[in-house]
């Protein structure tokens, strides 16, 4: 017989939403009992429950659907845990272990993916982590699910595309993420734009055919793509979106860091020094991330306050507002007059401006560039 969700837990809330609860908790518990699972019975736990679920059809569907992703949660004290720098990293390798091709690494990001957003949300919701630390979680899900994809399908690439018979290409790919990734400000509805670099050209020695690095790089970052964007039976990773990359959509999906620096050099756009300020490394060597922001620094923030900008990005403004309006999005909380991107686009101007001369406006994060 279905526990009865305690009216004392539901008794403010409308009758529609009490009613739904109701239908969702007898739903979750048939579930669990199906699974072999207890119904949870401690009532702090299940008042928090009922606060999350009256929140988050992500939520409850969640549980209900796989009532084992939760107790897992539980099990192992994860959903009442604060993670430490490198956890979902060493997570993920761990539920990959012995992985042998993509379609098994799809499933098992898909699934790790499940799992780690049931946790942020319900931790959300319930009150249990703060903002920053909801943000930062969300960033660094989006850092592991792309550094340790890139990882095994770079090492099945290098097995693939060369003999072993000179020294094997490195699959050194750099990944900068970008907007609020970059930031590691990600939120829950965010895509994660990437641009992908690689140190220099060259070419592996195929046993068929070699390829250039430009091509075996491409390869790699189609399949990350892929492994993360990709809607299967399980849902996706992350949507990616690759379009802040020189070119745009038009151009190649992978440049090497001197044709990076060039093209910026040569045809770089303020809106692309705007897009800049937030750019992180992913992943990808240390040093070879670190060698391309340094290239790519100079053309972000100049040397001098930069004034000249300022009517490129009063063009920049002019056509947003032009697209806001266009849509009716107005009063749009992150889009419309005052909402969270004309926050970010002031604080952005002020960093073009005098970010060359004042380094505290060299950050990626938002709150502190307003502080400062």
């Amino acid at each position: 017989m279905p526990m009865a969700v305690n009216r004392l837990h539901t008794a403010e809330l409308p009758a529609a939403l009490r009613d739904d609860l109701t239908d969702s908790w007898d739903a979750f518990v048939a579930a669990a009992s199906e699974a072999g699972l207890p119904v949870p019975s401690n009532p702090d736990f299940t008042a928090s429950m009922l606060r999350v679920w009256a929140s988050s059809d992500f939520v409850s569907g969640i549980c209900i659907d796989n009532p084992a992703v939760l107790y897992g949660l539980l099990e192992s004290g994860d959903l009442l845990a604060d993670y430490s720098a490198g956890t979902y990293t060493r997570k993920l390798k761990r539920s990959l272990k012995g992985a042998s091709d993509a379609a098994e690494l799809g499933r098992s990001l898909r699934e790790f993916r499940e799992q780690e957003m049931l946790r942020i949300a319900w931790r959300d919701l319930a009150g249990w982590a703060p903002l920053n630390e909801v943000l930062g979680d969300l960033s660094a899900l989006a850092d592991a699910s792309v550094s340790v994809a890139l990882g095994y399908l770079g090492d099945w690439a290098v097995q693939r595309y060369t003999t072993g018979t000179k020294k094997k290409i490195k699959p050194e790919m750099v990944v900068l993420g970008m907007g609020k990734l970059g930031a590691c400000e990600l939120n829950f509805s965010s895509d994660i734009d990437l641009i992908f670099a690689y140190p220099e050209a060259g070419e592996t020695d195929g046993e068929r055919k070699a390829l250039s690095n430009e091509q075996f790089f491409i390869r790699l970052g189609q399949a990350v793509i892929t492994a993360l964007d990709q809607v299967t039976a399980e849902g996706f990773v992350f949507r990616v979106d690759m379009r802040l990359r020189p070119y745009g959509e038009s151009g190649a999906l992978v440049h090497n860091f001197s044709a990076l620096e060039e093209y910026y050099q040569d045809q770089g756009r303020d809106w692309e020094r705007y897009a800049l300020i937030k750019a992180r490394p992913v992943t990808g060597d240390p040093a070879c991330a670190q060698e391309l922001m340094d290239s790519l620094r100079p053309f972000v923030f100049r040397r001098y306050v930069d004034f000249g900008v300022i009517e490129s990005l009063r063009g920049m403004k002019q056509m947003i507002t032009s697209e806001v309006r266009r849509r009716g999005l107005q009063d749009n909380v992150k889009l419309g007059h005052g909402g969270i991107r004309e926050v970010e686009f002031i604080a952005q101007c002020f960093q073009l401006i005098r970010g060359g001369r004042d380094l505290g406006l060299q950050q990626r994060e938002l709150l502190p560039v307003l502080l400062e």
